[in-house]
């Protein structure tokens, strides 16, 4: 009995060991799309936000030492090997610690990317410039178009371009014409002029835009809250696992034989 009890606990504790190897790779992704992204919000905040690239890099560390530890546990479970277990539960309180910050960090930072956010693309849209080709109006313009919406509070934030509001014809940003169903790739970037019969004697006129309406302001605070709370949700996930393990009873020492066997094993004068 004690025996079995001995095996279903290893194994039961290789299980955990592979669930938290494969949990530190998620943890690591979303660290690392986080670091990567270069087609969402994300890559719009990451020019300016110290706080999302710190947030990023510690999830990416807590994700391969995750990773790291439950390889370990998984050999340490299946070998017996006692030190591999016990370097695995000190680093395992250690890495509940690492996730507990990360997690905080993103929570109680959410108001400032949002902040941080509506600051970085009132200024771009402010300097973009026609013609220009740089990483983060490209990707501001890929947000626009993909996400269906224009400027930030809403389209007319891009009277506030100068270059813009110069022209005499109908001139609107190309990333924010309203193509319903249209998915088409490449995203169309610069400065677009409307058809002729758009055109008027009153100068570029934003009424006549045919663009979105909607600014991006509202959609991407949903888009922050529903990736980030995925993110959050797998840490806290990974945490109550980790303190279900830390608090648990170490695994029993493997059966004895009784008294009196050991009594009759032992040798004459022994």
């Amino acid at each position: 009995m004690g025996s079995a009890c001995v095996k279903v606990t290893k194994y039961f504790l290789f299980l955990f060991n592979l669930l938290f190897f494969i949990l530190g790779a998620v943890i690591l992704g979303f660290g690392v799309w986080i670091l990567a992204d270069r087609s969402s919000f994300i890559s719009v905040l990451q020019t300016s936000s110290s706080s999302l690239k710190v947030g990023a890099s510690v999830f990416i560390g807590v994700g391969a030492v995750t990773m790291f530890m439950g390889f370990l546990g998984c050999i340490g479970a299946i070998k017996e090997v006692r030190c591999l277990l016990g370097l695995y539960f000190a680093f395992l309180l250690l890495i509940l610690i690492a996730q507990v910050t990360a997690g905080a960090l993103f929570y109680f930072n959410m108001g400032q990317l949002k902040e941080e956010m509506g600051n970085v693309v009132t200024k771009l849209i402010q300097n973009y410039k026609d013609g220009h080709e740089d990483r983060l109006q490209e990707a501001w313009d890929y947000v626009q178009a993909q996400v269906k919406c224009c400027g930030w509070v809403s389209f007319y934030n891009w009277t506030d371009n100068a270059e813009l509001m110069n022209h005499t014809s109908v001139t609107y940003p190309c990333s924010c014409e309203d193509q319903e169903g249209d998915d088409s790739f490449p995203v169309k970037t610069g400065f677009c002029e409307a058809p002729d019969g758009n055109r008027t004697e009153s100068g570029n006129n934003p009424e006549l835009w045919p663009v979105y309406r909607e600014g991006c302001m509202k959609k991407v605070q949903v888009w922050l809250q529903e990736n980030m709370g995925i993110i959050l949700g797998v840490c806290v996930g990974v945490a109550v696992t980790e303190v279900g393990i830390l608090s648990s009873p170490p695994p029993p020492p493997p059966p004895q034989p009784y008294p009196i066997v050991l009594a009759l094993l032992r040798p004459p004068g022994g």
